[in-house]
């Protein structure tokens, strides 16, 4: 694998947004499982240098960090992001705060202390959100409901956000801590119960970067919700040590799932396993109201 391609994040639990520093957009991207914010670096270096070129000045920068011996951009990452020419997603090179007041220091400008308070103010939003979790949920409700999600489904969402990060601190405190590892118990709880492993089950509803949980149906919701506290309390209960002894806890919560999938779906004549994306719910939402406008 390309040292580009290492550098190049398949993410979920991720909130895009248009950041303004003033008047000019910066794209940026909230990374859930890194808890941290990445920025469009030819978007801060058009601000900062005021660049008609952003494009080419990153370019010619980048050539000149690599000449120092600097890791900058061998630390850059790269994300998908929204263009705003053609409204496409492009690989674009990304950096967290940490990287981008780094970068601030190889760019002479008037605009970089200005620049460097908006980062700060951006950071203690964040911050304040951990310290008051209420900010955090707000944020995420006020986000669900632009996309046209329902009230039931957004307490769905939330409380299934809860179950991971219970299930994830499980895993922390037991000596987990790598993204990789996180992705393969992951992998192996939503094997148990859905049969299809992450990316599988992404590629079923046709999504790309999208988040897998942002478009899940209630009872995906909450079979995948059932598998994960499953798996945490199964954690609690008998401690495992070695990463393998983790995978067999991970299998064995998603398997509880499982049965009440199958369970389920003996049931109701048909499977639990949506094709459904978050478009499609929202496109019910709006034909809900505009029947309930019409009758009334």
């Amino acid at each position: 694998m390309s040292e580009k391609a290492k550098r190049t994040r398949e993410t979920t639990g991720r909130l895009d947004k248009l950041q303004m520093f003033e008047g000019k957009e910066i794209r940026s991207a909230w990374v859930e499982e890194e808890e941290d914010w990445y920025f469009s670096v030819v978007d801060v270096v058009g601000v900062l240098s005021q660049s008609s070129n952003p494009r080419n000045y990153w370019k010619v920068l980048k050539k000149r960090l690599i000449d120092e011996g600097s890791q900058l951009v061998a630390e850059c990452n790269q994300l998908k992001m929204q263009s705003a020419k053609d409204g496409k997603y492009y690989q674009t090179d990304a950096a967290n705060t940490e990287q981008i007041l780094r970068l601030i220091q190889s760019i002479p400008s008037p605009k970089a202390e200005p620049f460097k308070l908006w980062l700060a103010q951006v950071g203690k939003d964040r911050i304040d959100e951990v310290f008051d979790p209420e900010l955090a949920i707000e944020r995420a409700i006020s986000y669900y409901r632009r996309k046209g999600y329902t009230e039931e489904w957004i307490s769905q969402r939330l409380f299934s956000i809860r179950i991971r990060k219970n299930l994830t601190f499980e895993w922390s405190e037991r000596g987990v801590k790598t993204n990789a590892e996180y992705a393969i118990l992951t992998n192996d709880i939503y094997q148990a119960w859905s049969d299809m492993a992450a990316r599988e089950y992404k590629d079923f509803e046709g999504l790309s970067k999208e988040s897998l949980r942002d478009n899940m149906s209630d009872m995906e919701l909450a079979l995948s919700a059932l598998a994960e506290a499953t798996t945490a309390e199964i954690e609690r209960a008998i401690d495992p040590d070695m990463f393998s002894e983790h995978r067999e806890v991970a299998k064995s919560g998603g398997e509880v799932a499982g049965v009440a999938r199958f369970a389920a779906e003996k049931k109701i004549g048909h499977s639990v396993i949506s094709p459904q994306t978050a478009p499609d719910f929202g496109r019910l939402v709006a034909e809900v109201v505009e029947v309930q406008a019409i009758e009334e």
